[in-house]
C-alpha cells in the first residue's frame, strides 16, 4: 500500500505538493506530503516529461472548398424543320432549310451549330436557321448543338434522318435535252458526252 502511494506520488502531475519520508514509531518508512516535525526528509523528484497542454499544436482549420459553378442547362433542344425521317423533294437543287428551337431561348454567350452526317456545317451562330444546298441524293443525318463561349458542347440533339430525292442526270437530260451550247455548262451535259461536230466538205464543181 505504501509502495503504491509512493508510485502515485512520483507519477503525479507537476502541480502535486512536495513529498517527504520518515520512519514511524513502528520502524516503517512513510511517504507523505504533510511531514511531521522530526526526522522527515524531503525527496527530490525528477522533473516530469509530460507536455504542457499549451504546447499541443491545434489542428489546421478546415478550408471550405468554393462551390463549383454548374453550367446552365436547357430543358429542350430539337430540330423543328425538317421533321424526323422526312423526305425532301427539291428537284435538281438539293436545297434544305434546317430550323432548331430550344427552351429556354439561347442564353447570352451561347451559339447554335449544325452537323450534317457528323460533320460541322459552318461556324457557330446565334441563328437557329441553317440553309443547306446541293445535298446529294440519299439519307443524311442532322444534329444541332448548343455551344458555350469557349466552344464546349452544352446540349446536342440525337441524329435525325432526312431523305433527299433529286432528279438524276439522265432524268434531267430527258426532261431538257442537251444542246450544243449546254455541254460543259449544265452538270448533266458534260463535255465528254458532246457529240463530234460534222466538218463541212468543200463543194468541188464537176468538170
Amino acid at each position: 500500500m505504501r509502495f503504491l502511494l509512493l508510485c502515485l506520488l512520483l507519477i503525479g502531475p507537476p502541480v502535486a505538493a512536495e513529498v517527504y519520508t520518515y520512519i514511524d514509531s513502528e520502524g516503517n518508512r512513510v511517504f507523505t506530503d504533510r511531514p511531521k516535525p522530526g526526522n522527515a526528509k524531503r525527496i527530490e523528484l525528477a522533473p516530469s516529461n509530460g507536455m504542457s497542454a499549451s504546447n499541443i499544436p491545434s489542428p489546421p482549420a478546415l478550408v471550405q472548398a468554393a462551390p463549383v459553378a454548374t453550367p446552365p442547362t436547357y430543358q429542350l433542344l430539337r430540330i423543328l424543320i425538317p421533321e424526323p425521317d422526312a423526305t425532301v423533294r427539291d428537284g435538281a437543287s438539293g436545297n434544305l432549310i434546317v430550323t432548331a428551337t430550344s427552351e429556354p431561348n439561347l442564353l447570352a454567350g451561347h451559339n447554335y451549330r449544325l452537323l450534317l452526317d457528323g460533320q460541322v456545317m459552318g461556324g457557330p451562330s446565334r441563328s437557329p436557321v441553317f440553309p443547306l444546298s446541293n445535298l446529294t441524293r440519299g439519307t443524311h443525318q442532322l444534329a444541332v448543338e448548343i455551344l458555350d463561349g469557349n466552344g464546349r458542347t452544352l446540349e446536342r440533339t440525337p441524329n435525325q434522318p432526312v431523305h433527299v430525292l433529286r432528279i438524276s442526270l439522265d432524268q434531267k437530260r430527258m426532261a431538257k435535252p442537251c444542246k450544243k451550247k449546254d455541254y460543259g455548262v449544265r452538270p448533266e451535259c458534260p463535255l465528254k458526252d458532246k457529240p463530234p461536230e460534222k466538218k463541212d466538205v468543200p463543194y468541188v464543181p464537176f468538170i
